[in-house]
């Protein structure tokens, strides 16, 4: 009998045997596209399997004990991460500034109710200033949100063990340390070592770790807390993940008669991260990965001999088991800059979206993790046809361009409605 497991995972999958019916997504008023930039909250997170849909669908029609939900989201946590216990919230982001509040008020239900405004003398957050990203909103703002105050360690590209130790004084209530891709690479004192000098000062570790596969190495590491998104890479509904320690997870539970309020989660995401969790478990990775490098080399190989067009495979860059494609793009022989490419690529139909955030290095990249059936062969020849021809592109005000994309996350809420 066929694993259903597979089967699911297999629904992920490019297949060019099976065209795209996008009659769904027109009936249901939806925008279609081809989504190669990745997990973006912008653009959904990710796309469920049936059986993580299904789940969702079916606790709509029951009442549910919601602390009982969560002691089995709990358990399958511990599971798949080996923490101790785990909670579920409204998104990764909303993780972040539970566990701080957590760190903050300890199981004390009255100084969990007093946050933001009153949380005390302990409420130091150290972060190094190279972690300090932005995501769609600052990590500074999820750590204020809880009543924290973030306490800088070192310079954006440079942090030294001394200056964490000095960080970590008696006013400090926990450490916060950023895996992502936004974060700066070289410089930052490593999640080891950051742990060591934590553990030793009293200090608990939380990791926010909100698009990465490895959900076990951060704990292994040192951390007492990390943070995952529910629906980017595990394909789950909107929501946060928070696994570690059982005390600072029911601490971090708690916040839900406070500031965790706003942050709920609801019956159907916690019935459908939980499906999302035990289909991760049962994944099968190694056939996903292969299908994903079938696309990229399907498109490097497209794109050799266009002019001013370079393709490369490079690896994640926070160490994920996935490679993205590099699209170098030389203007003076291709006819138009990456961010002009971009955005043409952008308005086909249907559209393509390329994963642009650093186009003013001159590349774009194609990330293969969202496909679904047939998209690949669509990708292949939506990019040979606009590259092949600039003329579109180069019409294209470079500057607006560079502006739109390094201030669109910001723009479009200005734009909204408007």
């Amino acid at each position: 009998m066929e694993n259903p497991a597979s089967r699911d995972s297999r629904s992920m999958l490019t297949n060019s045997q099976h065209p795209i019916d996008w009659s769904w997504h027109d009936a249901q008023g939806y925008g279609r596209m081809i989504n190669v930039s990745g997990t973006m909250t912008s653009l959904g997170g990710s796309i469920a399997t049936p059986r993580v849909a299904q789940a969702t669908a079916d606790v709509m029609t029951r009442f549910v004990r919601i602390h009982e939900l969560q002691t089995r989201a709990s358990e399958v946590i511990a599971r798949l991460t080996g923490a101790e216990a785990g909670f579920l919230t409204a998104s990764a982001s909303a993780g972040i500034t539970l566990a701080v509040a957590g760190c903050i008020t300890g199981l004390d239900p009255a100084r969990a109710e007093a946050l933001p405004d009153t949380p005390g003398p302990k409420n130091g957050v150290a972060v190094q200033m190279g972690h300090l990203c932005e995501y769609g909103a600052p990590v500074s703002q999820a750590i204020a949100l809880a009543g924290g105050r973030t306490r800088i360690v070192g310079q954006s590209t440079l942090a030294k063990d001394y200056q964490l130790e000095a960080a970590l004084d008696d006013t400090c209530a926990a450490a916060l340390y950023v895996v992502s891709h936004h974060v700066v690479d070289y410089g930052m004192i490593p999640l080891k070592t950051f742990a060591r000098i934590a553990h030793a000062k009293g200090v608990p570790v939380i990791v926010d770790a909100a698009s990465e596969y490895d959900l076990r190495g951060f704990l292994e590491q040192g951390a007492d807390v990390v943070i995952y998104s529910g629906h980017k890479f595990l394909g789950g509904p909107t929501s946060g993940i928070v696994a570690g320690s059982k005390d600072l997870v029911r601490a971090g539970y708690l916040q839900n008669i406070g500031i965790g309020r706003g942050m709920k989660i609801g019956k159907e995401s916690l019935a459908g991260a939980i499906a999302a969790m035990e289909q991760w478990m049962e994944r099968d990775h190694a056939g996903i990965r292969a299908e994903e490098t079938r696309a990229l080399e399907m498109w490097r190989t497209a794109l050799q001999g266009l002019p001013g067009v370079t393709a490369v495979r490079i690896p994640d860059p926070t160490r994920n088991p996935l490679e993205r494609l590099q699209v170098w793009i030389d203007p003076s022989q291709a006819g138009a800059n990456a961010a002009q490419f971009a955005e043409v690529l952008g308005q086909q139909d249907p559209p393509l979206i390329v994963r642009g955030h650093e186009v003013e290095k001159r590349y774009f990249q194609l990330d293969p993790c969202n496909l679904t059936p047939g998209q690949a062969e669509l990708v292949r020849d939506t990019l040979v046809a606009v590259l092949r021809d600039p003329g579109p592109a180069a019409r294209i005000d470079p500057d607006r361009v560079m502006d739109a994309m390094r201030n669109g996350g910001t723009q479009a809420y200005l734009d909204w409605l408007g």
